[in-house]
């Protein structure tokens, strides 16, 4: 079954490691039986006064794990992980999830968190309602609302980018429709007839695919340039250092 972990609030100003990346780095510390999935980033409000350090912008690592009853000792290693790896003077917090949880009032909680300011009190009582993990991990803790906010996110399905997912760093910069589907990620276009395109169309990327999550599954939105399909353009892969 999959188990989704939120991370937030782990860094503060000029920090080498972001949220994104301290997440990208859990998945080489995961226990025995446990294989990543995927990793996302989430976008929260932004209003100045939230204290985030420079996007608000949780992440959430997913995986999936072969025996339910090693749930503690993944929550264990997610812990330390960011105990570890969280700046000093930052408010680090985290939530874990199994996939079969009741989401309803947490889904709830993390679509307020994207356009309205949400405290640590909503936070707690919404990882309750679903009965899942919620802790903080130094500072003031403000990291769990980030954390829990992007639990619920990724449960909804309809929001985030992928960070990984399977190969997503080692795909070439041109790419066939079908050698996306083959790494279980749909290319869309967004043309004005709602085409469908022939597995072996190749989609220009740019060298670096950055997949939504829409409907529960990782999707590249691509659109016509002249006689050629392109994935939307993305900065300069500074996802290494920040996300």
């Amino acid at each position: 079954m999959k188990v989704i972990l939120g991370f937030d609030d782990t860094d503060v100003l000029g920090s080498e490691i972001g949220t994104g990346k301290l997440v990208r780095m859990f998945d080489k510390k995961l226990p025995a039986g446990v294989r990543p999935w995927g990793v996302l980033r989430h976008q929260l409000l932004v209003d100045p006064r939230i204290p985030y350090t420079s996007h608000n912008s949780p992440a959430c690592s997913i995986v999936e794990i072969d025996d339910p009853d090693r749930l503690p000792e993944l929550i264990e290693t997610a812990a330390r992980h960011l105990e570890a790896l969280s700046s000093v003077g930052s408010d680090p917090g985290l939530c874990v999830a199994r996939e079969d949880a009741d989401f309803a009032g947490l889904i709830d909680f993390a679509l307020k968190c994207t356009r309205d300011i949400c405290t640590q009190s909503e936070a707690i009582a919404a990882a309750a309602g679903a009965g899942v993990h919620l802790s903080g991990h130094g500072g003031t803790n403000d990291g769990i609302i980030g954390a829990a906010a992007a639990v619920g996110l990724t449960v909804y399905g309809w929001s985030g980018r992928f960070l990984e997912f399977g190969g997503l760093r080692d795909l070439p910069s041109t790419i066939s429709v079908g050698r996306l589907a083959e790494q279980g990620i749909l290319a869309v276009p967004l043309d004005h007839d709602a085409s469908v395109l022939a597995p072996d169309v190749d989609i220009h990327t740019g060298s670096w695919v950055s997949p939504r999550l829409w409907g529960g599954r990782p999707v590249v939105f691509v659109t016509r340039d002249g006689d050629r399909w392109v994935a939307p353009a993305k900065r300069a892969r500074d996802a290494d250092v920040a996300e």
